[in-house]
């Protein structure tokens, strides 16, 4: 069995921003080689998160206000969390939208149902930050 890992850096310049890193991804298969075999790709911070869903902007959108409404991000005094960070909502984000995804890997693609895209989601942006890319499989 073969394996392969990468490590992928994001900055975002912003507090949130969702972005489609699937092209990558796709990438990262072809450089391993493998051919059968199951990826995992996954948030290595506490505040940003990896998903898969439909990249379409409207449902980005509708992510972010169920997000705002579930942890508000102000005032940053209602969180016990934020006394030298105002970061507490991101960590209650990142929760709400998960950690990783696992895809499956058939005849060197990833195994995806109609419309699925992997998102990196960025809750605590404007410092770098990294998500793991591990693929193993023959």
């Amino acid at each position: 069995m073969k394996s392969y890992r990468k490590e992928l850096w994001f900055e975002i310049d912003r507090r949130r921003q969702m972005i489609n890193i699937t092209l990558v991804i796709e990438d990262c298969l072809r450089e391993s080689g493998i051919k059968e075999g199951l990826l995992l790709c996954n948030a290595m911070h506490i505040t940003a998160s990896v998903f898969i869903n439909d990249d379409e902007s409207g449902l980005h959108h509708d992510f972010e206000v169920w997000l705002e409404k579930l942890a508000p991000e102000k005032p940053y005094s209602q969180y016990r969390h934020n006394g030298f960070e105002d970061n507490a909502d991101a960590h209650i984000k990142r929760t709400l939208m998960g950690r990783e995804v696992v895809v499956a890997v058939s005849d060197g693609k990833l195994d995806f149902g109609p419309w699925e895209q992997i998102f990196y989601g960025e809750f605590d942006g404007k410092r770098r930050k990294r998500v793991l890319v591990k693929i193993i499989g023959e």
